[in-house]
């Protein structure tokens, strides 16, 4: 039996505000992007550092959560897999967009933060999309697994 393992885990900042919109059957979903750094030490012995990007997709109550609290700036915790999209663009060329679909996340900033964040402190609870769904909502919220390329409003 083979087994496989797909989970990303980054601190970063936040690089622009969180955009929350809808799919056509009407699950929220959010996508926005965060920054996290790399630093070392070049064989010159001069300090270089390098940032990365990495674009995120939160979905249902958590896509509602992160973009009600969360802005541009806000230093974050996220937890999820990545995941791969393609599709063909009106010219005809096919792309690929590789990303984080969230499934945890944390504000890390503190309150009153330079960031202006959530206002949370660090004991703040993961927010967790399953487990934050509304008693009695279950039967009327999509799952991930049921949600297609096609369903992504962007």
């Amino acid at each position: 039996m083979a087994y496989s393992l797909n989970r990303a885990q980054i601190i970063g900042n936040m690089t622009r505000d969180p955009e929350l919109r809808k799919t056509p059957s009407g699950t929220s979903v959010a996508g926005f992007s965060i920054a996290t750094n790399h630093a070392w030490t070049d064989a010159n012995g001069q300090k270089q550092e390098k940032a990365e990007f990495h674009n995120i997709v939160a979905w249902g109550k958590l896509a509602e959560i992160v973009t009600q609290y969360t802005k541009k700036g806000s230093k974050v915790y996220v937890d999820g897999r990545m995941q791969t999209r393609d599709w063909t663009g009106d010219d005809g060329v096919k792309r690929y967009r590789t990303e984080i679909v969230a499934e945890n996340l944390i504000i890390l900033d503190s309150r009153g933060g330079a960031s202006g964040g959530a206002g949370f402190d660090r004991s703040q609870q993961p927010i967790r999309e399953k487990e934050d769904i509304i008693e009695g909502t279950e039967d009327k919220v999509k799952s991930a697994d049921e949600i297609t390329v096609d369903d992504l409003p962007f």
